[in-house]
């Protein structure tokens, strides 16, 4: 493992990140779109397990900034094939893991502060999250956006395009976005629709947050916590093994 090029792969890239302001803005502008939009306009309709919507979904939106980040910062492998800068780093003594584990890590940290954004409405809606809860949120926000980020990392490895991506990423998000629970109960579905979310990674992702969030969950914390460290392991050793065929 060569920490060093961890650290400098993890450095371009939230650089580069943060010099885009238009991409910091639509992260901004987009969960509060959907709460004051979405929330508001649903709440006289829906109260679920004795809350507001707003409320409900909130956990679900952070969840949403989360993979569209993830997504849309593993981007960076395509700019950096294009621009050779990828083949640079594949022919030099650097191992594969190093590599993807490096741009994991800045995708990670990328949709983290982005998920950190959504997290500071908290107060302006009228949610309260206990300083204990807080503590653990944090570092859950970071896990699942890795594991978001993991999975970026196999589809951008195998684009050769910025359009390919952009359709088979959104193609990626969306379902699974809707499928997660963040926006309404999985309680009661249909039996195709039940087995689709419970295969979803976000579904726990969701799970995970609203559980600390709102003090509401779904699985046991250990089925969370198993089905996405299983799902990110998976995609990373997909990952190395398409960077290694690269070679």
């Amino acid at each position: 493992m060569d920490f060093d090029a961890i650290r400098m792969i993890w450095l371009r890239d939230l650089i580069r990140h943060f010099r885009d302001r238009i991409r910091l803005l639509g992260s901004i502008s987009r969960p509060i779109l959907w709460l004051l939009i979405m929330g508001t306009g649903l709440r006289a309709v829906f109260n679920v397990h004795g809350i507001s919507y707003t409320h409900f979904i909130f956990p679900g939106i952070i969840a949403m900034n989360l993979i569209f980040a993830a997504m849309q910062s593993t981007i960076s492998i395509i700019w950096d094939r294009e621009f050779g800068f990828l083949r640079e780093i594949l022919v030099a003594p650097i191992p594969r893991t190093s590599i993807v584990l490096g741009k994991t890590l800045s995708g990670s940290t990328v949709a983290f502060i982005e998920g950190l954004f959504v997290l500071a409405f908290a107060p302006f809606i009228k949610i309260s999250i206990p300083l204990p809860h807080l503590f653990l949120l944090l570092p859950l926000m970071f896990f699942v956006a890795f594991v978001c980020t993991s999975l970026g990392i196999v589809i951008a490895a195998r684009m050769t395009s910025f359009e390919g991506f952009g359709v088979i990423s959104n193609f990626v998000i969306m379902p699974m976005f809707f499928l997660s629970g963040a926006i309404f109960p999985i309680d009661n579905l249909p039996f195709l629709i039940n087995i689709a979310v419970r295969l979803n990674p976000l579904t726990y992702g969701v799970d995970f947050l609203r559980r600390f969030i709102l003090g509401i969950k779904v699985f046991p914390l250990y089925m969370d916590f198993l089905y996405l460290t299983t799902f990110a392991l998976v995609m990373l050793s997909i990952a190395v093994f398409e960077f290694n065929k690269r070679t």
